[in-house]
């Protein structure tokens, strides 16, 4: 195959999935960013559309995301488009025919695919639009069970179900360079896991995070609110060293109910090292420890690359740290029975967010990542809400609907500066820097609105005379 150096004027088309859309973008630029690239568009760029082009980037730039990517399904050579077929072939005439001559030689084998987003033709309309375009040189032989090559003409139709258009919006044609890892969904799916929980991650979620993360091969993450482990999962899947903590004992230990549905309680090896060792990776798993997040165990240096994490929001976990409002009697010498239970207290949500960023300032190295889950009331939510940091830069905020009133915003941060002296000062002094102490009501909030909704669903059962 020839080289990328030996052609010009390459452009690459990405054909996104259509779902998770806000975590697409911030997603891409994760990804080039590993490789030391900068995102640039062509053209009228549209973040929610199906197609991006894109310039600047190589072919090993395009495999290298795309080798990641779960949110893009393919990545193409973009040889020609237009929003009509008249278009589309006078933009192929004018490619570069030296791009093209290395695929298209006679002893090269080669197959087109038609792709049509929104709309489904039927076989013989796409073998019209194949045969329409022999106006192509290709001098090989067609393939269609092995081809060399694979190229693909692409109609775009929109993305109203309700609205399709008769003829396509826009076309473009290409050749095929990789797919994403859509199958990492299926494959890592949390209902075929071994050790599960009431609130393991999604596994396209995880990976979505672990890319947002940068997380890269050899790196050392960690997740304060582990779980399960389902980021732990993710994260070693790209060869990184992972580890966490939990306040919940049962869960670090693998004790206690089942999450499964007709399985009471949970088997001798369900733990988060199975998981990893379930999916080839538990080379990969350092340890996880029972720890209250806010009294961090950890010695003051910057140890990870990466903090992942997804904190109890006290919907179906609780929001719990260590102490009490009381007076509590400890031992003379400090040191507890081994049955010894400490007592907890609320963990309000505003705190754990206040100690996370902190933590992440102090224990991330420079220019490494902190991502995690923050719930918001949608009523109430303003960008003001989002916890703020002198020692980490906001780098993407993005919204995963719950509900009509409540949802998460996946934010990713980044460590710009070591933190110092007068950083705390800056908090106190910066109302920007000031916990938002409305996240606290979340949880009234949440179960106000169901409750409504409930209600209004039984006065309409009533009206129907249901």
């Amino acid at each position: 195959m020839a080289t990328s150096t030996s052609r010009s004027c390459l452009q690459y088309l990405l054909h996104l999935a259509q779902d998770n859309l806000d975590f697409r973008l911030p997603e891409i630029k994760a990804l080039l960013a590993l490789r030391g690239k900068p995102f640039q568009p062509s053209g009228n760029f549209q973040e929610k559309t199906p197609f991006w082009c894109l310039d600047g980037l190589s072919e090993g730039d395009v495999c290298g995301v795309m080798a990641r990517s779960v949110c893009a399904k393919s990545a193409f050579e973009l040889w020609g488009h237009g929003q009509t077929h008249s278009e589309l072939r006078t933009s192929l005439l004018n490619y570069p025919s030296e791009n093209m001559s290395p695929f298209m030689h006679k002893d090269s084998t080669y197959r087109i695919n038609v792709y049509t987003f929104n709309k489904t033709l039927e076989f013989a309309d796409r073998i019209k639009r194949i045969d329409a375009m022999e106006y192509l040189p290709f001098e090989g032989a067609v393939s269609l069970k092995s081809p060399q090559h694979i190229f693909c003409l692409l109609e775009d139709y929109g993305t109203d179900p309700n609205d399709i258009p008769e003829h396509p919006n826009y076309i473009y044609f290409g050749r095929w360079i990789a797919d994403g890892q859509r199958e990492l969904i299926r494959s890592h799916s949390v209902k075929n896991r071994h050790f599960i929980g009431n609130t393991s991650m999604d596994a396209g979620l995880s990976f979505i995070m672990a890319n947002h993360a940068k997380v890269n091969e050899n790196d050392l993450v960690f997740d304060p609110f582990v779980g399960t482990g389902s980021l732990l999962v993710a994260c070693s899947h790209f060869r990184a060293y992972v580890c966490g903590t939990d306040i919940d004992y049962n869960t670090i230990h693998g004790r206690g109910r089942s999450s499964r549905t007709n399985q009471m309680w949970r088997g001798p090896d369900e733990n988060i090292r199975a998981n990893l060792r379930q999916y080839g990776t538990e080379e990969m798993y350092l340890d996880v420890m029972v720890s209250d997040a806010s009294k961090p165990v950890w010695r003051e240096a910057a140890l990870f690359d990466a903090i992942i994490t997804d904190p109890p929001y006290g919907i179906r976990e609780s929001t719990r740290r260590t102490g009490s409002h009381k007076d509590v009697t400890k031992p003379p010498d400090g040191i507890y029975t081994e049955s010894h239970v400490p007592v907890s207290q609320a963990y309000h949500l505003s705190d754990i967010f206040t100690d996370l960023l902190n933590f992440s300032a102090h224990h991330l190295v420079l220019g490494g990542r902190l991502v995690y889950w923050l719930p918001v009331y949608r009523p109430e939510y303003r960008e003001e809400m989002v916890p703020l940091h002198p020692c980490l830069r906001l780098i993407s905020n993005c919204e995963q609907t719950l509900s009509s009133h409540t949802s998460r915003r996946l934010i990713t941060m980044e460590k710009i500066k070591k933190p110092e002296e007068f950083d705390s000062l800056a908090q106190l002094a910066d109302t920007h820097f000031s916990p938002y102490q409305g996240h606290n009501a979340f949880r009234e909030k949440y179960f106000s609105g169901l409750n409504k909704r409930c209600a209004k669903e039984d006065n309409k059962s009533v009206v129907n005379g249901e």
